[in-house]
């Protein structure tokens, strides 16, 4: 990566390339966990269809409710990352990928290798933390 111009990115075309590829796969992996998840919560819900509805007196009644309600929180969380993976590919498509939102400049290489998604630089995410 070279310095630029504050508000461009930093990115070589190679490691742009590299990025992508590994969204295009986080995409696909995340894609098909949200998938079983859906088709896990289904399958909660058509085991107590045939079941009583009275949590209290059923010996299966609190954990298929337990497992429902976590797969649901893991699905949430599923398409939440799944957004962002796909925000992070419109901002590749736009030019605008590997640039702060916040002070508009360059998020190192480092730092998209490991959250390909980050739309802040190390600086500004820590101050939102703080």
């Amino acid at each position: 990566m070279t310095r630029t111009a504050e508000g461009t990115s930093e990115l070589t075309e190679t490691q742009r390339t590299q990025l992508r590829a590994g969204l295009d796969a986080d995409r696909r992996a995340t894609e098909l966990l949200v998938s079983r998840l859906a088709s896990d919560i289904a399958s909660f819900q058509g085991s107590r269809q045939d079941t009583s509805v009275d949590d209290e007196h059923d010996p299966e009644g609190p954990t298929l409710a337990f497992e429902q309600s976590q797969s649901a929180a893991i699905l949430g969380d599923t398409r939440k990352h799944l957004a962002q993976i796909d925000d992070a590919l419109v901002r590749i498509d736009s030019g605008e990928y590997g640039v702060c939102v916040t002070c508009g400049s360059s998020i190192p290489f480092a730092r998209l290798e490991v959250r390909p998604y980050s739309t802040q630089c190390v600086s500004c995410a820590s101050k939102v933390r703080s």
